[in-house]
């Protein structure tokens, strides 16, 4: 089945940066998630993330987020995602993200739009709707309009199950790679060392 994103979520647009003109490091308050804040396998990272104080946050309701929600960059790096999940309930999100909320009922699960989004072919096609300007970026209708094939949720599921298993595959290759990198130096100190002897 193909559908517009649009059939099968609503869209919604990051507060303008008037709205969040108190974001920073601040100890306590409402959490805002940017881009910065995305991870590689499309997660969110809280190490860095900034706030705007609770009295600020009651401004952004419209903004909360829910777990299984998805943002997308809208503006510089086109086509990096992240999907929320429990921890980051009730955060909201910053101006360069739209937000995706799978519509209920329909029968999509946001791991495998995560996966159908950021495959190479679909960020290309992301980026072909893209404004031009000095930054890079696209609206919320771009978005909407999108195609996007949906297998029955048992494939949905297998999908997911691969790229998952190959995700873990490449992360081990690349934590062994990160190792032997690192050795690499004392490994040639060591056999100079003994070569001079």
């Amino acid at each position: 089945m193909r559908s517009s994103l649009g059939e099968i979520a609503e869209i919604k647009a990051g507060p303008s940066g008037a709205r969040l003109k108190e974001l920073g490091d601040h100890p306590r308050g409402v959490p805002v998630i940017t881009p910065s804040d995305f991870t590689v396998d499309h997660r969110v990272s809280p190490l860095h993330v900034r706030r705007v104080p609770e009295e600020a946050g009651q401004h952004l309701e419209a903004y909360r987020l829910r777990a299984g929600d998805l943002l997308v960059v809208r503006q510089g790096t086109l086509g990096r995602l992240a999907v929320i999940g429990p921890a980051q309930e009730t955060w909201v999100y910053g101006s360069s993200c739209l937000r995706v909320r799978l519509k209920d009922g329909v029968e999509v699960t946001s791991e495998y739009l995560a996966a159908y989004l950021s495959q190479p072919q679909t960020v290309e096609r992301l980026k072909g709707t893209a404004l031009s300007g000095t930054i890079p970026s696209f609206n919320a209708g771009a978005l909407r309009s999108m195609e996007v094939v949906v297998p029955p949720l048992s494939r949905q599921g297998r999908i997911v199950e691969v790229l998952a298993d190959m995700d873990e595959a490449i992360a081990a290759k690349i934590a062994v790679v990160e190792r032997m990198e690192a050795l690499r130096p004392s490994v040639f100190a060591a056999l100079l060392e003994r070569e001079s002897v």
